[in-house]
């Protein structure tokens, strides 16, 4: 009787709508929540399991199943789960994939099926307000530093804005919705809840590095953040489908980290240094958390005049990695040396992206005002 069991579960999986995690998308998912009536990946199951009063886990394939539970996984399943947990998602609301940080997927699924904020709307006001203000940390730029400061995210000035005293009249940095990005990053912050945000201040882009100890604080306002972009991108193009905005929301790097560089005469050595892949612009930092890039080369597309070659011109000396690339544009020639083999694969594959790629109208403004910096 548990083997039929087991291989009815089994069987159930086949099913269109059970053939991904009903959480992440990830394929081939061998977890159940028993409770919910959904099919989830191992990944997935760990985060339900921190919630057992509303969600209950068991494997497909190596627990034991009663003849009830079977018959609740056949009549729900991830499409009928999808239909009531996420009947009322708003369009800029960030849904994770596999390859996103634990927290994005925690804070969905908590979302979801512990909050119920796609069923109830006027639980999400925190992040589809259009205006929100609290105390975040912040890292201050010289000294590496987390202080506590009090950010303000408004729709209406099209702004976000940050304050270094709670009484300051005045803010310390207003960064436009307009060309502002926000990326999860615990890795390189050194926080589980670490977030980048970027905006360009005259021109040139500037990070900045933010948390907040509860992760539901933090997921709210990366998606007010969004909200904020979706609304501003909905007035500047008004024909456009939200299938057309949502992915100009936020974005990740397509790349990041070291490489060795070296100077337009390639006579001076090469330099260590961190390099962030953001679209078609490639910048490079002395250290990962820098505010500011040291340098910026944009990407453009092969049309273009620009081409990415493997390994180095000859006579090519100074560097102590031995993994080669070069990037030639129509002005000079970029070379970067890789640690490793796959480091050099990986970043190629990256500029070649950018390279195959048509450019845009607008890009062609952006190369140009690249073309004028020292």
């Amino acid at each position: 009787m548990a083997k039929e069991r087991r291989r009815a579960v089994l069987e159930l999986l086949q099913r269109p709508g059970n053939a991904r995690c009903a959480d992440c998308g990830a394929p081939d998912p061998d977890w159940a929540s028993y409770t919910l009536g959904v099919f989830i990946c191992l990944s997935c199951s760990g985060i339900h399991r921190n919630i057992p009063q509303v969600s209950k886990v068991k494997s497909v394939r190596l627990d034991a199943w009663e003849e009830a539970q079977v018959e609740f996984m056949a009549s729900h399943g991830n499409d009928a789960a999808r239909a009531r947990f996420e009947s009322k998602v708003p369009s800029f609301y960030y849904r994770p994939t596999p390859s996103d940080c634990q927290l994005l997927r925690e804070q969905w699924i908590r979302a979801k099926y512990e909050r119920q904020e796609f069923i109830y709307p006027e639980k999400q006001e925190p992040y589809s307000a259009g205006y929100r203000e609290g105390f975040l940390w912040k890292r201050g730029r010289d000294n590496g530093q987390f202080l506590s400061r009090k950010f303000v995210l408004t729709e209406r000035e099209g702004a976000l804005k940050y304050f270094n005293r709670n009484d300051a009249k005045e803010p310390k940095a207003v960064m436009k919705i307009e060309h502002l990005n926000a990326t999860f990053q615990p890795a390189k912050i050194g926080h589980p809840h670490g977030l980048q945000v970027t905006y360009l201040k005259d021109n040139s882009t500037r990070n900045i590095f933010i948390y907040h100890e509860d992760g539901k604080e933090i997921v709210d306002w990366f998606n007010a953040l969004r909200a904020a972009r979706f609304h501003y991108l909905q007035v500047a193009f008004p024909g456009a489908s939200d299938a057309d905005l949502v992915p100009k929301l936020s974005r990740n790097y397509l790349k990041e980290g070291y490489m060795e560089k070296t100077g337009p005469k390639q006579t001076e050595g090469f330099r260590k240094r961190w390099f962030t892949m953001d679209d078609r612009r490639l910048m490079y930092f002395k250290d990962p958390l820098d505010a500011f890039a040291r340098g910026e080369v944009f990407i453009g597309s092969k049309e273009s005049g620009y081409t990415v070659l493997h390994g180095f011109p000859p006579s090519t000396q100074g560097h102590h990695w031995p993994h080669g690339i070069t990037i030639v544009t129509p002005d000079r020639k970029f070379l970067f040396a890789c640690e490793t083999e796959s480091d050099q694969r990986e970043w190629v594959a990256a500029f070649q992206k950018a390279v195959d790629r048509p450019m845009l109208p607008q890009e062609y403004a952006v190369e140009a005002h690249f073309k004028h910096k020292p």
